[in-house]
């Protein structure tokens, strides 16, 4: 039987992330098609690739809000794909940023870093007001704590959703498209924000089109067409040496944008 009672075994040979054979079908239509890689504790894994080419999709297998029509996912070692496996407490480690910043609309800044903790985790009031307070300083918003969404910027909402989710104390944080829903002149300071997770050893996989990003904060770079892994390695490999055509192809369309 599976089980989420602690931490896999201190093993360097355990991934934080591993996807086996994961496919997902919504249908007729095949989205992912045999997805295999992994993600080690501390990695920044970057995925890029032309839209419908699955980049999303997988990143919402990896914590179950899609559920992967075959394979396996396995989170620092425990299989949550398992059916006798408590996945909710695994996916407690995991931290996930969306295209759309999904802030309670109803409650303060505060609220947002708080309610979540206070209802999942069982933190006190205290507790879970002074985790709050410490991200908050960490994305630079501390002095937005009392505010309400829609007294935000498009940046610092997304600073607010970067922080809601490092207050849940997570293992490893997903993003999805963080930047693509933002002005240009704010997506610098979400980046900012991501840089610096990047140096303090989160462990990230990050669905981005930001390729300057991918370039100078990525271990490793994946690059993903028509639900496969097409090409992965170095950023410095894969952004300036591709081996496939269909990788040149892409980063030839992007750099003519």
């Amino acid at each position: 039987m599976s089980t989420a009672q602690g931490p896999a075994e201190a093993d360097s040979t355990v991934a934080a992330i591993r996807l086996e054979a994961l496919h997902k079908s919504f249908g007729e239509l095949e989205v992912l098609r045999g997805i295999d890689f992994r993600v080690d504790a501390g990695e920044v894994v970057c995925v890029i690739g032309p839209s419908g080419s699955g980049k999303s999709t997988l990143l919402r297998c990896v914590n179950l809000l899609e559920q992967p029509t075959s394979g396996r996912v396995l989170i620092e070692g425990i299989d949550i794909t398992d059916p006798e496996c408590d996945a909710d407490a695994v996916r407690t480690r995991i931290g996930m940023v969306f295209q759309h910043f999904n802030l309670f609309p109803h409650l303060d800044v505060l609220g947002n870093l708080t309610i979540a903790q206070r209802r999942v985790l069982k933190r006190s009031k205290q507790n879970a007001e002074e985790v709050a307070r410490r991200v908050l300083e960490r994305v630079g918003l501390l002095d937005k704590i009392d505010e309400y969404p829609i007294r935000l910027s498009g940046g610092q909402q997304q600073r607010v959703a970067i922080a809601r989710a490092l207050s849940m104390d997570p293992d490893m944080m997903l993003f999805d498209e963080a930047t693509s829903a933002l002005d240009p002149e704010l997506v610098g300071e979400v980046l900012d924000v991501m840089r610096g997770l990047a140096r303090d050893g989160m462990t990230m996989m990050v669905v981005t089109h930001e390729m300057g990003f991918a370039r100078r904060v990525a271990d490793r770079i994946v690059f993903m067409d028509e639900g496969v892994v097409v090409e992965e390695g170095r950023p410095e490999v894969v952004l300036d040496t591709p081996v496939e055509a269909r990788t040149r192809a892409f980063l030839s369309a992007v750099a003519d944008r």
